[in-house]
């Protein structure tokens, strides 16, 4: 008699890390002045994560936020978003991708000084060629989000530093991104405005999902998060995960 078929499990696909690194290597300079940022970095992120990444100054964690914001490109090596190869995507392909995909917050803010707080939170869906009706709705329910409704014709310097911050902010989720880049978010205020920055961009990691890769040298704010990697003289030298209790 034909004996049955053993039946085996399918393995279930792995899924790709949003953000991949493989050995990556970024230099700047030629010849006697070339200064390696970066060397021969591999580097997971997952969907929903939130990373810190510290390191002294020069250690390459800067210019690696960039490299993850397609805002620079590897001199070597390979850097893949879900899977999908960055290098070799036309310039219009890249700023298309770094307007739908990552919301970016830097130290310094950003903002357009004659600009009213609602123009500055809209400006990244005026690239994207959404209306004017839309953009206002959309940056109003922004400011919301960041504890600012009725602030939305302030100018910056009819702000404080920290709600400068919530601007930078509202403009980096505007467009609902998958990703917050966030540069030294915290290196213009003081420890009460850092505070309810680093605990809003934690609220946005945790409510909305949004992944969060955050650059500091501050262990306070990056204890914020649930993963810290170390970087040093262009390379990791520790990736390091809170253990869920």
């Amino acid at each position: 008699m034909p004996t049955a078929v053993e039946e085996r499990p399918v393995p279930a696909a792995v899924a790709e890390p949003l953000l991949s690194l493989r050995a990556v290597t970024k230099v700047y300079g030629e010849q006697r002045a070339i200064v390696r940022a970066l060397h021969q970095v591999d580097l997971d992120i997952d969907a929903g994560e939130f990373v810190a990444i510290t390191g002294p100054s020069g250690s390459g964690k800067s210019t690696a936020l960039s490299i993850l914001g397609c805002l620079e490109l590897p001199s070597e090596g390979d850097y893949r978003i879900e899977g999908t190869p960055v290098q070799g995507l036309w310039p219009d392909v890249l700023a298309a991708l770094r307007n739908s995909r990552f919301g970016f917050v830097f130290q310094s803010f950003n903002l357009l000084a004659r600009t009213s707080a609602l123009e500055n939170v809209g400006l990244p869906l005026v690239y994207a060629n959404i209306g004017l009706r839309e953009r206002q709705r959309r940056a109003e329910a922004a400011l919301a989000a960041v504890g600012l409704t009725g602030r939305e014709d302030a100018r910056p310097n009819q702000l404080s530093g920290g709600e400068q911050q919530r601007v930078a902010i509202a403009r980096a989720i505007v467009n609902e991104p998958e990703v917050i880049l966030a540069d030294e978010p915290t290196g213009n205020l003081d420890s009460h405005n850092g505070g309810e920055v680093m605990q809003l961009i934690a609220r946005l990691n945790r409510d909305r999902g949004i992944t969060v890769v955050m650059v500091t040298h501050d262990v306070t704010w990056a204890a914020y998060a649930a993963r810290q990697i170390g970087f040093r003289d262009g390379r990791i030298v520790a990736d390091e995960r809170k253990v869920a209790r």
